[in-house]
Order: structure tokens, then C-alpha cells, then sequence
């Protein structure tokens, strides 16, 4: 049921290989959320083609919009803004949804409203968790970016550490190709590595000598594949199970190890974690256990909102929103876009 005084978003997501759009009142109460994924697609090239990305996208777009209305049982016309995701990403992909967004928010005559997609993660956590404000801590793990971010304030982000290299589920999807699980790989190596040794293989810990609190796993992602390159030569066999624990658990390692220290430091009461690598139940486990130990408030959203989706796109709409904060018909897609840029 909405109000004349609520605030209804329309969001828009398409930054990578997921169609999604939403319907978000008030910025917490999500009414409807759309994903039309592109896996089956894409596993068969073992990887995400950005070309067959925008071309589904563009597909796909207008039926999801239209599956998002009609969900939330919600008219255009009575739509407040349109918020969508215009960085990082593929830049295709976005190109596809910040198109539609201007044109929909043109013909609608409403506000548009462009959303920094980390930023998007990071706001998954106030869906499930109405009593989470910030400040908090915040790591966001995902195919394409790992990221520690101070929530200073909603929209107002002070980023400790970031990926060097290879972001954390960009090694999974690496790893998991180089075992022969396949993609996407984040998933299928949480499940094998169920029935693996997690200390069966020593994979090194990479440590960033000028910030602490920044990540690298490409070193990780090298010596899996080192070790499957000498097992080989050598005529040993390899028992993928244990090769996938072994480099999960040094990835988890690294997230939790850092994301604790970072904690201490700052004294941080308030820890959430957001992107698709967040919903890997090892990793989920593990910050559960040492926030607790800690006395530490942990907060993470259902896998489904750690997935690419358009809810998330909403609810950090309606803040920028509220704060007065307005895009243009210049709006562009900005693949590299760095969190806090606009």
C-alpha cells in the first residue's frame, strides 16, 4: 500500500550480465526485484562476452521495467525518480541501462538519478537490516572490486583498502577454470570446497607493504596454478576438493584479517559486508564468528541481494535523492568510475 507523501524508485541495474530493475519505497521497503540473469549464456564461453552482455540487456530491459511495475503494483506516473547504475562496469552494459533511464525519466518528466554500483553493495545491507545507519565499516567483495570503505555518512565514503590486482571473485572465477569447475566460480568452489581440506595446501597471504589494508590475489591466483603445473609434471594427483578449500580458506584469510584489523584501528562497533563474493558461506562463517568474538554488530545481506540486482540501485537512490542530488541529460556510463566520483 503507498502513499501520496511516499518516495517510489525506479531502479535500473545493468553493469555487468544481470537485467534488473526495482521498486523501492521510502529507501528500506523494496516492493518488487526483477533479475534476468545471463549465466547459461555466458558459462558456455566460460566467462561474461561483453558484446552478448549488451545485446541480452538490451533485450531484456524494457520487459523487466515493465515486470518491476507491475510486481510492486505501481504506475509510472506515480513514480518519484529513476535511479540507475552509470559505473563501474562494462561499459555496453551500462550504456544499455543509463540509456533507458534517460529516456524513461524524459518521457516520464521525472529526476534521474545516477548510482555508483559500489555504492549500490554497500546500501544491500540497510534492505534486510532497518535498524543499520551509519557510521560503519564495509567490505565489498565482488567479481570486479574488493573494496574497504568507512560509511561515513549515506553517500559519504572514505575507501582503506582496494584491490592491487585481481579482485576477490575475480581469483574464484579464475581458480575454479583452472580446476575444471567452470563459471560462474564463486559458487561451485563454496561447494566443493565442503568436501576439501581447507589446510591441505599452504597458498601465500599477500600483505601490501605501503597500505595494509589494500588486497592482492593474483600472487594467490599464481601459485594455485603453480601447483597445479607441478602436480601435473609430476604425475601426482590432484584432488581439486582440497585445492579449492585451500585457496578459499586463503582468501577468506585475507578478507577477515584485514577487515579486523581495519576494525581495531578505527573502533568500528558496526561491520557489514556487501557484492557477490559476500554470499560465499565460508566467508559469511567465519566475519560471523570473529565480529562476535569481537563484540561487533555484523551485518550482510541475503545472497540475493548480494547478486548484482536494481533493489540495492534503489535504495541508494532514494538517499542521493533526499539530499537533493539530481543527473542530468548528459549522464554517461563510466566503466571505471571510482567510489565517491560523480
Amino acid at each position: 500500500m503507498t502513499a501520496m507523501n511516499d518516495i517510489l524508485i525506479l531502479a535500473i541495474e545493468s553493469s555487468c550480465d544481470e537485467t534488473a530493475a526495482s521498486v523501492v519505497k521510502n529507501g528500506r521497503e523494496v516492493l518488487s526485484n526483477i533479475i534476468s540473469s545471463q549465466i547459461d549464456i555466458h558459462t558456455l564461453y566460460g566467462g561474461v562476452v561483453p558484446e552478448i552482455a549488451s545485446r541480452k540487456h538490451i533485450e531484456r530491459i524494457n520487459r523487466v521495467v515493465t515486470a518491476a511495475l507491475e510486481e510492486a503494483h505501481v504506475k509510472k506516473e506515480d513514480l518519484t525518480a529513476i535511479a540507475v547504475t552509470y559505473g563501474p562496469g562494462l561499459v555496453g552494459a551500462l550504456l544499455v541501462g543509463v540509456s533507458f533511464a534517460k529516456a524513461y525519466a524524459w518521457a516520464l518528466k521525472k529526476p534521474l538519478i545516477g548510482v555508483h554500483h559500489i555504492e549500490g553493495h554497500i546500501c544491500a545491507n540497510y534492505i534486510e537490516n532497518k535498524e543499520l545507519e551509519p557510521p560503519f565499516m564495509c567490505l565489498v567483495v565482488s567479481g570486479g572490486h574488493s573494496h574497504l570503505v568507512k560509511v561515513v555518512d549515506y553517500g559519504e565514503y572514505e575507501i582503506l583498502g582496494r584491490t592491487r590486482d585481481d579482485a576477490a571473485g575475480e581469483a574464484f572465477d579464475k581458480v575454479a577454470r583452472a580446476i575444471g569447475l567452470g563459471y560462474p566460480g564463486g559458487p561451485k568452489i563454496d561447494k566443493v570446497s565442503c568436501e576439501g581440506d581447507p589446510a591441505a595446501i599452504e597458498f601465500p597471504r599477500a600483505k601490501i607493504v605501503d597500505n595494509e589494508y589494500d588486497f592482492s590475489f593474483s600472487g594467490l591466483k599464481s601459485a594455485v596454478l603453480n601447483y597445479l603445473n607441478s602436480m601435473e609434471m609430476k604425475g601426482e594427483p590432484i584432488v581439486r576438493e582440497d585445492v579449492a578449500a585451500s585457496f578459499q580458506q586463503a582468501v577468506v584469510d585475507v578478507l577477515v584479517g584485514h577487515s579486523m584489523a581495519a576494525l581495531e584501528e578505527y573502533g568500528f562497533k558496526k561491520f557489514a559486508i556487501a557484492g557477490g563474493v559476500a554470499s560465499n558461506s565460508h566467508l559469511r562463517k567465519a566475519m560471523e564468528e570473529e565480529c562476535a568474538e569481537r563484540q561487533i554488530e555484523f551485518y550482510r545481506p541475503s545472497p540475493i541481494f548480494c547478486t548484482d540486482n536494481a533493489a540495492m540501485i534503489g535504495v541508494a537512490g532514494y538517499y542521493e535523492y533526499i539530499k537533493g542530488v539530481r543527473t542530468d541529460w548528459t549522464c554517461n556510463a563510466v566503466p571505471n568510475l571510482k567510489l565517491g566520483e560523480r
